[in-house]
């Protein structure tokens, strides 16, 4: 196994504590005469429990070595891999050193480990051929990779040669791209003491549908205008979502995604002590074949606040024009998003000489840089009692339209007044007395 990745070109950069390095260095040593079994086998169980998190992790079945290596080479992002992701494969002579690779990682998929069990007195690699995976709820783990791996997995194992296995490869970076931005739909972030963002994939976002959101339809057409053209490449606007708590706004933007996500579109969720990385993030993603919405949930800001002046330079205004393959997405129970007070309408002199409507103006040319402001008003109690009879016909629940109403009343006067959150809320409760 070590003379196979020695000779990997593109996808020879492995870390060194990897499975697939710590499998190799235990092969060569196999083959000195003085091995020291236990120390090996030792070795190997490491590997194999790292190879079962990942499989944990990811839901991964059948053959888990086969799943592993697949895992490799759609996570690898390499000068080759992102230009397929980007324009598939054309031709050009990195397709030869491309291929080579692949004739190697054919042969890591055909790889015998009976001599390594027999060595070890060991059968865990026979029992890591034939998984079956124990079932468990599609939150524990990534389904959304899980099926894209498991069948490419299939594909590859069975692949002729290196040809066959360069077209499986260079068609799945094409229609699904590369590494996380490939295989998952949305991101938080991270920042390392070097100032480097880290992208942490989310695993288990809401598969809250747009027709899961009951009403709001011309808010909803208006989302769905935006962001079509902006998934189609064309000139689209930054969107603001405002209005009463509880009304769908975050609810709306993780529907877009999920809607938009076969299409390209990811989402990148940054918290308000995050905007100083921003730049950092733009950079990284710019030239992705993706499309990103930067997403900023409950954005507000008070008067002592002063880290909206990186939004703005982010959003326009900057030395750098933002990239197209990017927006921002926000919501605010705040129509303004920074506080406003009585004094900044009194264009009255400051002691330092500015005047208060100048401060004013400088708070509201945020919201102005969003090219799309949506409101979301709390509904009407006619609208509210609809949202709870249809959400309680979804559930199942099977009392009568006059008997919802009267309940949802009764709980809305106790628990926060109306709205759809509310109306949520009260048919879990309803679902509980089942």
């Amino acid at each position: 196994m070590n003379d196979i990745i020695s000779k990997l070109i593109i996808y020879g950069d492995l870390p060194e504590e990897s499975i697939l390095v710590r499998l190799a260095d235990v092969c060569r040593q196999l083959k000195s005469d003085e091995f020291k079994k236990d120390e090996l086998v030792t070795t190997v169980y490491k590997q194999v429990k790292k190879l079962l998190i990942t499989a944990t992790e990811y839901g991964f079945d059948k053959n888990l070595w086969h799943n592993y290596l697949t895992f490799l080479l759609i996570t690898d992002e390499n000068p080759f891999s992102i230009t397929c992701e980007k324009v598939g494969a054309n031709d050009g002579s990195v397709n030869y050193f491309a291929k080579n690779d692949f004739k190697e990682f054919k042969e890591l998929f055909d790889y015998d480990f009976s001599d390594m069990e027999e060595k070890l007195s060991i059968d865990c690699f026979s029992i890591l051929s034939n998984y079956k995976a124990i079932g468990k709820p599609e939150l524990m783990y990534n389904k959304n990779v899980s099926e894209k791996v498991i069948a490419l997995s299939e594909k590859l194992e069975n692949a002729a040669d290196e040809n066959e296995f360069f077209e499986y490869i260079t068609t799945f970076y094409k229609d699904y791209g590369v590494g996380m931005f490939g295989l998952n739909k949305a991101f938080r972030i991270s920042s390392e003491k070097s100032g480097k963002v880290i992208f942490n994939a989310i695993n288990n976002m809401d598969k809250v549908m747009l027709d899961d959101l009951i009403g709001y339809e011309i808010q909803k057409k208006k989302l769905i205008d935006n962001t079509e053209a902006f998934v189609e490449g064309k000139k689209a606007n930054n969107v603001l979502l405002f209005g009463d708590s509880g009304t769908g706004k975050s609810t709306s933007i993780k529907a877009i995604v999920n809607e938009y996500y076969d299409r390209g579109l990811r989402m990148i969720e940054i918290y308000k002590h995050q905007f100083k990385d921003l730049s950092n993030v733009i950079a990284q993603i710019k030239n992705r074949n993706y499309r990103f919405i930067i997403y900023m949930d409950d954005l507000s800001f008070e008067e002592f606040e002063t880290e909206y002046k990186f939004l703005k330079a982010v959003i326009e205004g900057g030395v750098e024009t933002k990239p197209e393959n990017i927006l921002i997405y926000a919501t605010s129970n705040r129509r303004h998003l920074i506080k406003e007070t009585w004094n900044d309408r009194n264009d009255v002199e400051q002691d330092n000489g500015m005047h208060r409507s100048d401060t004013m103006e400088e708070k509201l040319s945020l919201v102005n840089r969003f090219g799309v402001t949506i409101n979301y008003s709390k509904p009407s109690q006619k609208e509210y009692f609809n949202i709870a009879i249809q959400l309680a016909r979804r559930a199942g629940i099977e009392i009568s339209d006059e008997e919802i109403c009267r309940e949802a009343n009764k709980w809305e006067l106790s628990h926060g007044g109306i709205s759809g959150r509310t109306a949520q809320q009260f048919v879990n409760y309803l679902l509980c007395q089942v």
